[in-house]
């Protein structure tokens, strides 16, 4: 009587077994990357991506209740059809994706992202000797809210309500932004001619991680940074000639095949016998491994059965090769004030700095204090060298302008990643604006007025130096390092580091020391002059 209950148990027990391992295969990786969808390009970019120890289900499904996960996954049905009758339409796009917060966020906490951190990226350049330079910046990740003290950096816009409307499939093109105030209102940003009304409110979607890190496991790389990265690393000498612009020439041509690819990567080898014979005779192994390693980057990013290349899947984390960023903070987007969502370089990194081999020691400038009130101009990367002449007094307080508008790098006015960078996606063409926001042209400052005749004293002369360079910090209202120069009173009060002048002794006068060294905003010698002899005259007041 036994027997047939214990035969009941052993079945049960191997259809529970039997049934958790069919279950965790059907969410594992390879299933999903081979068995089931058959798509090697997802699978081939999800094999070297970050996340290429987490399940796709954990992705594409969410972390969830067994049950929940269960519901969700039928959902996929048609699927399994597709792929048991061939209906795929390629190239594959996720169709269906979970919010952020049931996915991304169970391991990421946009909150806890409060730190810069330092992007190095390496170009090659397409010369004979593929002449390098690195690109330094630091990207302000920050986060959180105002009332957390925080509020500041890229992921402000995940602990921050934004919702969007898009008109394209692959949210490309954004007309419309409303962003949710801590006071409770809303901003809307629009673009010319289109009509807010007109959106269906169920269409909106909410910013999450995804509007920006789309590709995070299935990225396709264009040609230059796929190559870029191999010469970064090594897999392919940067010493070869001519290699830089032979290999991305070569990846950004289209081919029927791949056998066609293939042949015309290998016909690499004759190119360097004919036109490189001396060095082909001495690195031909050199060579060969660059052939190698561009047929491996053509493998891992054009997948000619299912219509896949690097242009398929636009990759909105940055500003490059696809509008990214841009597809809000263009210079287009006006609020009911026809005030921009604001435009500036450094409002989600610092400008970026371009250093070569030659460059032994690269200076990277990093804001700090209050913002000056010129970089609060919505638009101020397009009209700053309208609204300013350069070099003028605004920005020699705290910027080196050698060669202003140029790309010699000599200083940080002639930064060729800002004036030797094409910006296809920004709102540059949109300047027109200015027309219609002439508020958003920040006035050139005035210049410092001529010392009084007679005796110098506060009132007559130091106090109007002063506002030319120093109160729009050390002022009544938010006194850097606890110092208000607005007024002499406050002067005399000294700040965080004590009295800052000494009445009849200039040269000891803390002010005069800081001012005598880089400092954020430096005076002119001849301004400095004046402040010295002030000093020595006892330093009155009137």
């Amino acid at each position: 009587m036994i027997l047939p209950y214990a035969i009941l148990g052993v079945l049960t027990l191997l259809l529970l077994v039997g049934g958790a391992y069919t279950w965790d295969y059907t969410n594992s990786p390879k299933f999903c990357g081979t068995t089931c969808h058959t798509m090697p390009p997802q699978n081939v970019t999800y094999l070297v991506s970050p996340h290429a120890n987490v399940y796709c289900t954990e992705c594409h499904i969410g972390r969830s209740f067994l049950g929940t996960q269960v519901a969700r996954k039928t959902e996929d049905v048609y699927e399994i059809y597709a792929m048991l009758f061939h209906q795929y339409e390629f190239p594959i796009r996720a169709s269906r994706t979970r919010p952020a917060r049931e996915t991304c966020e169970k391991c990421h906490q946009p909150e806890a992202f409060v730190n810069d951190s330092l992007s190095v990226i390496t170009h090659f350049g397409n010369d004979l000797q593929n002449t390098s330079e690195t690109i330094y910046l630091i990207l302000k990740t920050g986060g959180g809210a105002k009332r957390e003290g925080l509020g500041r950096g890229i992921h402000w816009h995940i602990v921050n309500k934004i919702l969007y409307y898009t008109t394209n499939p692959l949210s490309q093109d954004i007309p419309y932004v409303r962003v949710y105030n801590d006071d409770g209102t809303t901003t809307e940003y629009t673009t010319a001619g289109f009509d807010p009304k007109s959106i269906d409110e169920d269409k909106l979607k909410e910013m999450d991680c995804l509007t920006c890190h789309n590709r995070v496991s299935h990225n396709f790389e264009p040609p230059a940074e796929s190559v870029d990265s191999a010469m970064t690393r090594g897999l392919i000498d940067p010493n070869i000639p001519e290699i830089h612009e032979k290999a991305v020439m070569i990846l950004s041509a289209s081919y029927a095949s791949r056998d066609e690819a293939v042949e015309a990567i290998t016909a690499l080898a004759d190119y360097y016998k004919n036109s490189h014979g001396a060095y082909y005779s001495e690195s031909a192994d050199k060579v060969q491994a660059a052939i190698q390693v561009i047929q491996d980057i053509y493998d891992h990013t054009v997948f000619t059965d299912q219509k896949v290349d690097w242009m398929t899947y636009p990759n909105d984390l940055g500003h490059i090769d696809s509008p990214g960023c841009f597809r809000c903070h263009d210079g287009k987007h006006l609020n009911a004030n026809e005030q921009a969502i604001r435009l500036e370089c450094n409002l989600c990194h610092s400008i970026p700095i371009v250093s070569t081999p030659q460059n032994f020691v690269t200076r990277l400038e990093i804001s700090s204090g209050p913002e000056p009130a010129s970089h609060r101009d919505p638009l101020w990367i397009g009209t700053h060298y309208i609204a300013y002449s350069l070099p003028n007094a605004a920005c020699t307080n705290c910027h080196i302008t050698t060669d202003a508008g140029g790309i010699s790098n000599t200083s940080f006015c002639s930064n060729s990643a800002c004036h030797g960078t094409v910006f296809n996606y920004i709102g540059l063409d949109a300047l027109s604006l200015r027309k219609t926001l002439p508020q958003a042209a920040t006035p050139a400052p005035t210049p410092t007025p001529a010392p009084a005749t007679g005796p110098i004293t506060f009132d007559a002369t130091i106090k109007a130096i002063f506002a030319a360079h120093c109160t729009g910090c050390h002022n009544a209202t938010a006194p850097t390092a606890g110092l208000n120069l607005t007024s002499y009173a406050g002067m005399m009060n000294g700040g965080n580091n004590g009295p800052v002048i000494i009445p009849g002794d200039g040269r000891n006068s803390l002010l005069v020391k800081i001012q005598s060294a880089q400092h954020f905003a430096n005076l002119a010698s001849d301004e400095l002059s004046l402040v010295k002899q002030w000093l020595e005259a006892g330093a009155p007041e009137k």
